[in-house]
């Protein structure tokens, strides 16, 4: 990747949450999904990670693709495993608070959604609603 004229590593152009919608359950949760890309192609979790999220951010590979190929499948597999220990290590009640932040985390960009919503629906319907003043 060449990212020309970009300085934060990510590629210039990016898929926007939509491209997750068939895959993720919601669109706060697609939106969570693009932005756990966002940090894998920073770097944190390997080169290899970090390619397949640029590849997929930048839309020249499809999630689904880019997860059944090799390389990075195998990666990933590797950072499942990691987890899935962590997991089977933690008690009943950290499982459950886990889940439980999970969960805030999806109603917080429903939240998000909601108001970015309400605010392109008012400055839509501010700025031509005919209501006002008139010329006559």
């Amino acid at each position: 990747m060449s990212g020309r004229g970009d300085t934060s590593g990510r590629p210039e152009r990016q898929v926007g949450d939509e491209e997750f919608l068939d895959i993720a359950g919601s669109q706060a949760e697609a939106r969570l999904l693009r932005k756990a890309l966002q940090q894998l192609s920073d770097g944190g979790a390997g080169q290899a990670l970090q390619e397949m999220a640029r590849e997929v951010l930048s839309g020249r590979v499809g999630l689904r693709e880019a997860v059944s190929q090799g390389a990075y499948g195998g990666e990933l597999i590797d950072k499942t495993e990691s987890f899935r220990r962590d997991w089977e290590s933690m008690s009943d009640r950290e499982r459950e608070e886990l889940a439980e932040r999970g969960r805030q985390l999806i109603d917080e960009e429903h939240r998000e959604i909601e108001a970015e919503r309400r605010e392109a629906d008012s400055g839509r319907s501010g700025r031509h609603s005919g209501r006002g003043w008139s010329a006559y």
